[in-house]
């Protein structure tokens, strides 16, 4: 791309990102801190990928998602994943009507834009293969009818870690569905204190509606022309490739690591960076952009092995032993 065209990519960014100071100004009226989790949120909803957000109770992860939910125009479902949650539940159903003898459809929630799926390891396996057609063909089979999905329409998931109590693993095939695994951890001192006084007082923050969906979507179509140059390409594939075969200075890793990431990795490890790029007001991705997410694009596709569990070396400490061994461009 030369200069003029990426000065003009560079001016439509910015004219397309100015929604976003609206849209965290309502956000920050309830939550405190947390600027990496809100960010990452952010980059899903203009990635159009969906996010795992992983953490101990209390860490307004829930209030997070429904804080966004309510600062747009959209359509909302919260699902409260339990162990005794049916797929019909989470889809719909067919109901017979003996009037007619016929059957009709009634859609379950999952049919809105912005699904929060409340602690997702709770509900066992049936329900988790019945989230994988909405997640990765946006689509619903109910019967012998299939229903396509809106074009907004994002899974923003919790989970408590798997060593609590009642949890379930998720399935590899659905955590690789996810675009990016968000670790929530605690808050400041100080950032614990302005919660306090903010969630105890008179006055509780009301959140309005500032963003429509016209708003998301035409911003996803600027994401997705956001430059990448083939170095960066290069470094993405390298990245990828050190989770699947570690070279140069990295065999110390094979031991470690049973499965890497999959080419969906590369593929949402660029959609994120250029998202990354458009939040900083930039038409084009940097190194950068690639090196802050590639921890939460990685941590879940990278398994690791009984030996590496044995040393409480977690798959995030991989990811961040490679980001520090390859060379960036």
């Amino acid at each position: 791309m030369n200069l003029a065209g990426l000065r003009a990519l560079n001016q439509q960014v910015e004219q397309e990102a100015s929604f976003l100071r609206n849209l965290l100004d309502e956000i920050r009226k309830v939550i405190v801190g947390q600027d990496a989790l809100v960010e990452r949120v952010i980059i899903g909803l203009l990635a159009d990928g969906h996010i795992l957000l992983e953490g101990v109770p209390g860490l307004a992860k829930t209030l997070l998602i429904k804080t966004l939910s309510q600062a747009i125009h959209a359509d909302f479902s919260r699902i409260q994943f339990t162990p005794d949650l049916l797929p019909a539940d989470l889809i719909g159903t067919q109901i017979y009507n003996p009037r007619t003898s016929e059957f009709t459809v009634h859609q379950g929630p999952i049919f809105a834009n912005m699904i929060l799926a409340d602690e997702v390891n709770r509900a066992p396996a049936k329900v988790q293969s019945a989230l994988l057609e909405c997640m990765q063909e946006r689509q619903v089979t109910i019967g012998d009818q299939t229903f396509p999905l809106s074009d907004l329409f994002l899974v923003l998931a919790t989970q408590n870690p798997i060593e609590q109590e009642g949890t379930y693993p998720l399935p590899e095939a659905q955590v690789d569905r996810f675009m990016l695994k968000v670790l929530v951890d605690y808050p400041t001192r100080e950032e614990e204190r302005l919660i306090v006084d903010r969630m105890t007082g008179f006055d509780l923050p009301e959140i309005k509606p500032v963003v429509t969906q016209d708003d998301i979507l035409r911003a996803r179509n600027v994401v997705r022309s956001i430059y990448v140059d083939d170095k960066v390409k290069e470094y993405v594939l390298d990245l990828v490739q050190a989770t699947r075969s570690p070279e140069n200075g990295l065999h110390d890793l094979k031991p470690l690591i049973a499965y890497g990431a999959s080419p969906r990795a590369s593929i949402y490890l660029i959609t994120a960076a250029r998202a990354h790029a458009f939040l900083r007001g930039r038409g084009y991705v940097a190194p950068e952009d690639v090196k802050q997410l590639a921890g939460d694009v990685l941590r879940h596709r990278v398994i690791t092995t009984y030996e590496a569990e044995a040393e409480s070396i977690t798959s995030t400490d991989l990811v961040q032993r490679i980001l520090d061994s390859v060379e960036v461009p």
